[in-house]
């Protein structure tokens, strides 16, 4: 009976011992996490509360996953006088998912044809894919303020919904396509940045219209 016990309690003990190594490796995996998809919007359509507003949703979806240690930017740009080019604001990468899967090595593989965002890596802080294209609800669209290579738009047409600041009817915002994916094979339907701008106003219902939900991409600047 003593040997059982000790077998049956050398197996209890290597097992403890094997599931305290499970959860050190998915807390470190999730620990190096610098690039994610928000899983959810703000509730109010483009109203994020401004660049100000949408870094601290970065930082709180994040710290709720678990990634902390992080400086969190959300890829937007901004337009106007003080207007900010999103690619200026993500520090210099390399970035990963919460699998551990590299988007891109620095700000120019970023923007280049080599970057590997799609929908099987553009995760989101949970590690979860986000809907996109042929699923139900369709929220591919994540909203940037961007052209493709990651700078502002000029002139006075709204691109940002009032520099993240409207919820109504009025304004749009330019939004790229998670999955790579859109109606055609041209390069704006497949670009992860900057496919096309909202329809409708700033409000949820309509970014829902065009295939969106309010989300962002984060990225760790540190």
């Amino acid at each position: 009976m003593r040997g059982t016990d000790g077998v049956s309690l050398l197996g209890l003990i290597g097992l403890m011992i094997l599931g305290s190594l499970g959860i050190t490796q998915a807390q470190t995996a999730s620990a190096d996490t610098t690039f994610f998809v928000t899983s959810v919007g703000s509730g109010k359509g483009a109203d994020l509360g401004g660049l100000d507003g949408a870094d601290r949703h970065c930082e709180t979806l994040a710290e709720a996953a678990g990634i902390r240690g992080k400086m969190w930017r959300a890829y937007l740009s901004t337009q106007g006088a003080n207007g900010v080019n999103a690619k200026d604001r993500i520090g210099r990468g390399p970035w990963q998912n919460a699998k551990g899967t590299v988007i891109a090595k620095d700000v120019a593989d970023l923007h280049s044809a080599n970057n590997n965002i799609t929908k099987q890596t553009a995760l989101t802080e949970k590690g979860e894919p986000v809907k996109g294209r042929g699923d139900q609800p369709n929220q591919h669209d994540i909203l940037t303020g961007s052209q493709p290579d990651g700078t502002a738009f000029a002139g006075n047409e709204d691109m940002t919904c009032g520099n993240w600041t409207k919820s109504g009817a009025e304004g749009a915002a330019m939004t790229g396509h998670h999955d790579r994916m859109g109606l055609d094979e041209s390069p704006p339907a497949k670009s992860w940045n900057s496919s096309h701008a909202t329809r409708g106003g700033c409000s949820q219902d309509a970014l829902r219209g065009t295939g969106g939900a309010g989300l962002l991409y984060c990225f760790a600047a540190n």
